[in-house]
């Protein structure tokens, strides 16, 4: 059984047993989440969401992702070169129960 669900501003396609990594969740490792947002389950589709469906989870961690490097500049002058990182933090999640 498929379905699309939407968390953190994002649409994942998943199965039972798959895992994908979202937005971080306000959740500690080991424990469920629950995704009421499920916008396609199967070939029913919602209109936004299909009514009554819910998507069962279990957190496996928390991290953050590889760095990236934002560098903005402006030929001419020394003043408006910045150099920047960023990671972004991360939630592992398996999915566990469609229904």
């Amino acid at each position: 059984m498929k379905a699309v669900i939407k968390t953190g501003g994002k649409q994942y396609c998943v199965e039972e047993g798959s895992i994908i990594y979202v937005e971080k969740l306000d959740a500690k490792e080991g424990e469920k989440v629950v995704f009421s947002e499920v916008l396609m389950l199967d070939k029913k589709v919602g209109t936004p969401t299909v009514k009554g469906a819910t998507v069962e989870g279990v957190v496996v961690k928390h991290g953050k992702g590889s760095k990236i490097k934002i560098f903005k500049y402006k030929p001419n002058t020394t003043s408006t070169r910045k150099k920047q990182g960023h990671r972004q933090p991360y939630t592992k999640v398996e999915i566990k129960k469609i229904g």
